[in-house]
């Protein structure tokens, strides 16, 4: 199961850090990833990191931004958002999957099995 948090309002040019905790003693051969959904519109992905944590990848709209990020001595997963924009504001998803290869390729959202329910994230102008 997964478990993401930290989510809520903030001004543009603001930071957030969001949080995924992970149960279950497979999760550090779980490559992760977030992704975020906006209104109306498709579940987009957003960063991904390997199992080891030695790879990241992440879409071209939040890179130099966005810096993801685990700890699996703690089963969490971390997005921490800087320089937040409106764009930004989505519901934001962490996924999970168990990969043999440790590669961050993994940017669809058939490529994970698990999924956590969501936080909000809401940017005002």
């Amino acid at each position: 199961q997964l478990q993401a948090s930290g989510g809520g309002l903030v001004q543009a040019g603001g930071s957030l850090r969001l949080s995924c905790a992970a149960s279950g003693r497979f999760f550090s051969s779980y490559a992760m990833a977030w992704f975020r959904q906006a209104p109306g519109k498709d579940r987009d992905f957003v960063a991904a990191i390997s199992w080891s944590g030695g790879s990241t990848y992440y879409a071209d709209s939040v890179k130099g931004r966005f810096t993801i990020s685990r700890d699996n001595a703690k089963i969490t997963v971390y997005l921490q958002m800087d320089n937040l924009k409106p764009e930004d504001t989505a519901v934001y998803y962490c996924a999970g999957r168990s990969y043999l290869s440790d590669s961050a390729g993994y940017t669809t959202t058939r490529d994970y099995d698990y999924w956590g329910r969501g936080t909000l994230v809401t940017v005002s102008s």
